[in-house]
């Protein structure tokens, strides 16, 4: 591993380390069927000269039936192999997969950054498949130049000369096919990032496109994912092309080699060097050095795809946290006093706030990115540029950022449900179904044909706007939180029920800490207290009423 995290060659020994038991379990079995291979033309040599030339059928029958035993042995070796290299090449996909999602959730955040939804499933799928697949890869050329060593050494003991040409012409193409494959890398690397992109351009289109449709914007959006996937599909063809180039020219290489091996064979029997079975046999081994020279050929085009994979798995394994975990803790009954000394961070300046233990508190700003930036430094999903903020005396910077979920909830105005019912999204418990009336999600439970059980689809896509808003609402009740700070819950729903939403927020939060940070007058009228930011800076405090009867900014913010 690297100081600042692992590299691309890190990813790639930890794929194959990992898995090093079903790789040499594979590459000792696959040896095996590559030495069978070898020996079959060695053994028809071997039955030409003892038994066809002296038409002896006992010799017949008896080298038949060891290349019987020999065909039987390298088919259960292939067999057996190929199951373990799979195996490891699947288990270390799957492995890379969850390290990838486990540093994609990381409570320190900063793997996001820079990259769309789609772009990180690109990289946890197909990018760990690719690495992954260098198990196989390896497995398959190990076995490849054991068969290589085994033609080699029988060659040199039929004829020193054939030995000595497939010896010293082996390295060579090796070599070249290794250079071969540099150009594959590179445009693999791109295709797999454009592949990464478009797949995130697809997933933010299907996500807003009730949004895209609402403002008859479909039209372009559509043009966009069209130029983002022909993008792709270039730099696919592009890579395909590398692929061909490179296949080609190493066969036609390894067709030349093989020629010369035949040629070379040809000429010491037409001496009389050789016998006639030893020709055959090295004419036999001579083809059957195509088979290796092909997989070395797909073994480093396998390898320069999993490399340039490697490398953007490595960067998102390493980027940068945006906050550190500190060692700091909680009390065990967290009383809920949020203080902001100071704070600036993004547009907030200077920004002086305490909430009292148990407070509903209403948050308005004259900018969205201020209430953004507000959720940022009460979730801790980044630290304050200066200031500090604090929970019961204690600076958020000196928690864990887990540590702090478990006591204070941001619940984001885009919050997404999860495949599964709509109870299942809401959570069980005793607070359970209070939660659901609080949100008003009790009425859409009963809209529904099977209710709380019924599925909602993957991100709650079978339900309205509205219907998504309160049920994720209610699973932020339901957590029960000391501290829970929400984002305007309720811009999807009709004026009676967002009433009905804001005396239920207050009722089942009467003694918690709880932060509503909305434009809503609906919900600011149930509220003890009401901070009012203007250009990031608190500008004024009160009850709602208060503020809207005495201070015109606010009221345009508000009634607006």
């Amino acid at each position: 591993m690297g100081a600042e995290g692992p590299r691309s060659r890190d990813v790639l020994a930890q794929a194959v380390g990992g898995q090093r038991r079903d790789v040499a379990t594979g590459a000792v079995l696959a040896a095996g069927h590559q030495l069978g291979e070898a020996l079959v033309p060695v053994l028809i040599g071997v039955l030409v000269d003892q038994a066809v030339a002296r038409s002896d059928t006992g010799a017949l029958v008896r080298w038949l039936a060891v290349l019987a035993a020999v065909y039987v042995g390298l088919s259960l070796s292939f067999r057996f192999g190929a199951r373990a290299g799979e195996r490891a090449a699947e288990q270390a996909a799957h492995q890379l997969r969850v390290e990838v999602v486990r540093r994609v959730l990381d409570p320190r955040g900063g793997a996001e950054a820079g990259r769309l939804p789609g772009a990180l499933v690109n990289i946890a799928t197909e990018d760990a498949k690719r690495v992954g697949a260098v198990n196989m890869a390896l497995t398959t050329g190990i076995s490849s130049a054991v068969g290589l060593v085994v033609s080699a050494v029988a060659l040199l003991l039929i004829s020193v000369p054939l030995g000595l040409t497939v010896l010293l012409g082996t390295p060579v193409l090796l070599f070249a096919g290794h250079l071969l494959s540099k150009p594959l890398e590179r445009r693999s690397e791109a295709e797999q990032e454009q592949a990464a992109h478009a797949s995130g351009i697809a997933a933010d289109l299907v996500s807003g496109l009730r949004v895209l449709k609402g403002i008859g914007a479909q039209g372009a959006a559509v043009d966009r994912y069209r130029r983002t996937s022909r993008a792709s599909l270039a730099a696919t063809l592009r890579a395909a092309r590398a692929e061909a180039w490179q296949g080609g020219v190493v066969l036609a290489l390894t067709g030349g080699f093989i020629a010369l091996v035949a040629l070379v064979g040809g000429r010491l029997a037409a001496g009389g060097d050789i016998t006639l079975g030893q020709l055959v046999s090295a004419l036999g081994l001579a083809m059957f050095l195509l088979g290796p020279f092909e997989v070395f050929a797909w073994v480093n085009a396998e390898f320069a795809q999993a490399r340039a994979s490697a490398s953007r798995i490595a960067a998102v394994l390493a980027a940068p946290r945006d906050v550190v975990a500190g060692d700091g803790r909680l009390p065990d009954a967290v009383p809920g006093t949020v203080r902001l000394r100071s704070v600036s961070l993004g547009t907030l300046r200077e920004v002086d706030l305490t909430m009292a233990p148990g407070e509903l508190l209403g948050v308005v700003s004259t900018e969205p990115a201020s209430c953004e930036a507000l959720l940022r430094a009460l979730g801790r999903t980044e630290d304050p540029v200066s200031g500090t903020v604090e929970l019961d005396g204690v600076p958020l910077s000196d928690l864990d950022p887990a540590h702090l979920r478990s006591a204070v909830l941001v619940a984001s105005h885009d919050a997404d449900l999860f495949e599964g019912t709509l109870g299942d999204n809401i959570g069980g418990g005793e607070s359970a179904e209070g939660a659901m009336a609080a949100a008003a999600a009790d009425e859409v439970a009963r809209a529904l044909p099977l209710g709380a059980d019924t599925p909602v689809g993957d991100g709650g896509r079978s339900l309205s706007g509205g219907q998504r808003q309160r049920v994720a609402l209610a699973r932020a009740l339901n957590a029960d939180r000391p501290v829970l700070v929400v984002h305007d819950p309720t811009t999807a729903v009709d004026s009676v029920t967002e009433a009905r939403i804001a005396r239920g927020v207050r009722d089942f939060r009467r003694g918690r800490t709880t932060v509503l940070v909305t434009n809503s007058p609906a919900l600011l009228a149930v509220t003890d207290r009401v901070v009012f930011l203007d250009s990031g800076r608190v500008s004024a405090e009160g009850t709602h009423t208060a503020l809207l009867r005495g201070d015109a900014a606010y009221r345009a913010a508000v009634l607006a």
